[in-house]
């Protein structure tokens, strides 16, 4: 029981992803699909993002220690400055031996570009859905299908 709250993030991801493609594959409605793909896809958001957590890791954003006698972070070994081009201030990165832990900032701009893309898609999807429904009365897939097979079957006998 306890390697299961220890891992609780996982849990989570594992729920809402088959939940997610449960929705997707046991509903006929168009709109519940879509909800079921964004809950799958949210989950597939929140796998990475935990992924990429660091356990005492800070965000890896420069800052200028005041009370160092150079003016620069002394956990650094890193010597060289850097310095600004905008604002002209000078900032040392820090290097190998330093003490400090940045968690990789990639992961985490990765999934911010595919919430976007996410949001796009379902808004591409609903306005499908809200054409079908113009078109077919309906945003049921067995009734959309019945639709256009009695339409086919019209189609050849003609």
């Amino acid at each position: 029981m306890d390697s299961l709250f220890s891992h609780f993030n996982y849990v989570v991801v594992i729920i809402l992803m088959m939940t997610g493609l449960h929705v997707v594959f046991a509903s006929r409605n168009m709109i519940k699909k879509l909800v079921g793909l964004a809950v799958f896809q949210t989950s597939v958001f929140l796998f990475y993002i935990t992924l990429a957590k660091i356990a005492s890791g800070q965000p890896p954003i420069l800052e200028k220690d005041p009370n160092s006698k150079t003016g620069y972070d002394d956990h650094s070994a890193f010597i060289e400055p850097v310095q600004l081009a905008a604002s002209g201030d000078v900032y040392v990165l820090p290097g190998q031996g330093s003490e400090l832990i940045y968690s990789n900032p990639l992961p985490h701009v990765l999934i911010l570009t595919a919430i976007v893309v996410g949001v796009a898609t379902l808004a591409i999807g609903l306005a499908l859905t809200v054409r079908i429904r113009e078109v077919y009365g309906t945003i049921e897939m067995d009734a959309v299908e019945a639709q256009d097979f009695e339409y086919n079957l019209e189609g050849i006998e003609r």
